[in-house]
């Protein structure tokens, strides 16, 4: 408990807002979360908790807190935020699954699949840990684990969506194309407008040749929705296909401007010349 005292105190540092009492200054946190004044906002809770650093009631703060740092792109004080509240209670699963989707958006794969497990562990039946964790087998191309995740899903809740969504998904990266459309066509038919299903489904048609089709769901989601990094990233691989070179390189562009990966970026200007 010291060591964790000892922490908030110097990562909390100097505060600019004048002493106030502690369930006043949580109580300002969200009011100004409400004005949508996250600097603000966390200003508050780090202020509070160094007001009383050892009150039992700051691992929730610290949550809040990895929270607001999250929105604001402070991802690495996020980390620390999330991984302070966790030292006290490592079996939180509120706090396990966010500190493992921060894993997962940072990029640390690995990370995210331990805090995921240690999850499941605890909460067999955790629908969202389960797709994310199956979601991340899939980008190490083991197949086999992510199966199991997305059939653990559908076992507990045969309607779900999201186990279907990871099955077509999986269909897809096993190269099974029209199993994969024969589930997407189904999920459009029950869940017209879910958007997220017509980005994947275009990614598929983009990989089966039929870009027409894939255009058709790109153009809809783009209509309907505020478009992903992603998204453009797929229209400009379409629009490549279609030897629309200008317009493709502009898609790029504006997904690296997004945050896309700039060297994925590069590589594929070069197609555009």
């Amino acid at each position: 408990m010291k060591i964790i005292m000892l922490w908030i105190c110097l990562f909390l540092g100097v505060t600019s807002i004048q002493a106030q009492g502690y369930e006043e200054l949580i109580s300002k946190s969200y009011d100004y979360l409400e004005k949508k004044d996250l600097p603000a906002a966390e200003e508050s809770l780090k202020a509070a908790m160094r007001l009383e650093p050892a009150n039992p009631n700051n691992f929730a703060l610290l949550t809040n807190l990895g929270t607001i740092q999250r929105r604001q792109g402070k991802l690495e004080e996020a980390m620390i935020s999330y991984s302070a509240a966790l030292s006290g209670h490592p079996q939180n699963q509120g706090i396990l699954e966010s500190r493992a989707s921060l894993y997962a958006e940072m990029g640390n794969t690995e990370m995210a699949l331990n805090d995921y497990s240690t999850l499941l562990a605890l909460a067999p039946k955790n629908e969202e840990a389960l797709y994310n964790r199956g979601l991340i087998y899939l980008q190490q191309k083991n197949y086999l684990s992510a199966e199991q995740d997305f059939e653990k899903i559908l076992e507990v809740n045969d309607k779900s969506v999201r186990g279907r969504v990871g099955y077509a998904i999986l269909e897809k990266m096993r190269g099974n194309f029209d199993e994969s459309e024969r589930i997407y066509n189904y999920l459009i038919s029950e869940l017209p407008k879910d958007w997220s299903l017509y980005e994947g489904r275009a990614d598929l048609y983009f990989m089966k040749g039929k870009n027409a089709r894939a255009m058709a769901d790109i153009n809809k989601v783009f209509a309907e929705t505020t478009p992903t990094a992603a998204l453009y990233v797929l229209r400009g691989k379409v629009k490549l296909a279609l030897y629309e070179k200008p317009s493709a390189a502009i898609d790029f562009k504006k997904a690296q401007e997004m945050g896309y990966d700039p060297e994925t970026i590069r590589e594929l200007i070069k197609l555009c010349k």
